[in-house]
């Protein structure tokens, strides 16, 4: 039998404990778990693709069923087939999410028959963390602890003091 490989993808800007607890989960149903961080050129952007590349690196460098990859001009299912993923893995917040989620399967389905989609639901006491929430918070000078990890902090503060 073949191994079972995931993607989780994300523009991770910054991760949240969200986006922790659904990799967290999501690892544990594959052999192997991709993170894949992809550019979106649609979203302002907080952190840079370099550093967001090196926050999940250290988030997960103990983690041995999970590996960081980054895409900044690729298709999802391009990316998928390069590394032989076998299901691309998604999180739902609500049903506005759902619907987002159901017109990217839609493409995906099409462009790549051979992957399926998992989605995780968001536990009760996270689906309203989002990294453009934490962003809003943040150009309003709020803070964001209880909900990202401490490297993304220590990051920030380190950019204040610059």
């Amino acid at each position: 039998m073949s191994d079972r490989i995931g993607l989780f993808t994300g523009s991770f800007d910054p991760i949240t404990l969200g986006h922790l607890d659904l990799i967290e989960r999501a690892s544990g149903l594959f052999d192997h778990l991709y993170v894949g961080l992809f550019y979106n050129p649609h979203k302002v952007g907080l952190l840079d693709v370099p550093t967001r590349h090196r926050i999940l690196e250290e988030l997960f460098a103990d983690h041995d069923k999970v590996s960081v990859l980054v895409s900044t001009d690729e298709l999802v299912v391009d990316v998928a087939r390069s590394v032989g993923v076998t299901h691309l893995v998604r999180g739902l917040r609500n049903g506005q999410d759902l619907e987002y989620e159901a017109s990217l399967d839609f493409y995906n389905r099409a462009l790549a028959p051979e992957l399926e989609t998992l989605y995780l639901l968001a536990k009760p006491e996270l689906k309203f963390v989002s990294s453009s929430r934490m962003r809003e918070l943040l150009h309003f000078r709020q803070s964001i602890e209880q909900y990202v990890p401490q490297v993304v902090l220590k990051e920030l503060a380190s950019r204040e003091n610059t």
